[in-house]
């Protein structure tokens, strides 16, 4: 979780973002997160369809 929190920060300070208070720090990690998960799914998905057509 520290490292997602480490990435949610960078991403505020090079867009120049305000930094929020601890609670919506959270929320933007946990929404980092499955976001992620959700991009790492369709690639999967993805790759499955494009190797089981070979």
């Amino acid at each position: 979780m520290r490292f997602l929190e480490a990435v949610a920060i960078a991403f505020y300070r090079t867009f120049g973002i305000t930094q929020p208070h601890q609670e919506m720090l959270r929320r933007s990690v946990w929404f980092l997160l499955s976001l992620l998960t959700l991009i790492l799914a369709a690639f999967g998905a993805v790759a499955l369809l494009v190797f089981h057509n070979l």
